[in-house]
């Protein structure tokens, strides 16, 4: 007897990319709570203003190589020669204020970390210590923006980082797993909502 197996339902916004649909099946959403992880995602977050997340994707291990791993500590220390090879290298978005903010945002990192004990522990304080569990039908009903993304947005700029306005935040929260945002008919969203303990 042949088993015929239904292909996996998902977001509809990974198409057929396969970097993007790994992306969407391993880490979007997932709960995140390892601090250089989320450097990284401040930083990718911020070259994305005004392009595709792809385009971002794709260029994700030049950007690990280009920034030490995103390592806050060492991006903390970039002096105008190091801005001035990012600013060369191809590998990366090169607009020089994503760039400069890289470092701006590597030392408020720093601050915050020192402040707070972790980033993680102050990230996470805009949901409540815990995932937001949406319910969207269609990507369709998935906002830009949210009253936690404007809080975080607002919180993030008044400690001195750049490119985090309440859109990039949201994103930033969906992609770190602050909210679940895969539709209700996606293998993930269920997957998700147990490993956020819903």
């Amino acid at each position: 007897m042949i088993k015929h197996f239904e292909p996996r339902v998902r977001c509809a916004w990974p198409g057929d990319d396969p970097l993007y649909v790994a992306y969407h099946d391993r880490e979007w959403g997932v709960p995140l709570h390892n601090d250089q992880t989320h450097f990284e995602f401040l930083i990718l977050d911020g070259a994305q203003a005004g392009l595709s997340w792809i385009t971002i994707l794709r260029k994700r291990e030049n950007y690990r190589k280009a920034f030490d791993g995103f390592d806050p500590r060492k991006v903390a220390r970039y002096g105008e020669d190091k801005i001035a090879e990012l600013l060369l290298n191809p590998g990366i978005v090169r607009n020089r204020l994503k760039v400069r903010s890289s470092v701006t945002n590597a030392v408020a990192f720093l601050q915050v970390q020192e402040a707070y004990g972790s980033f993680d522990r102050f990230i996470w304080q805009f949901v409540g210590g815990a995932p937001v569990q949406n319910h969207r039908l269609s990507m369709d009903e998935v906002p830009a923006t949210s009253r936690q993304s404007e809080a975080m947005s607002r919180e993030l700029k008044a400690k001195g980082f750049k490119f985090v306005g309440s859109t990039i935040c949201y994103a930033y929260m969906q992609a770190a797993g602050m909210v679940n945002d895969h539709t209700v008919d996606c293998f993930r969203y269920r997957e998700i909502s147990v490993l956020a303990g819903a």
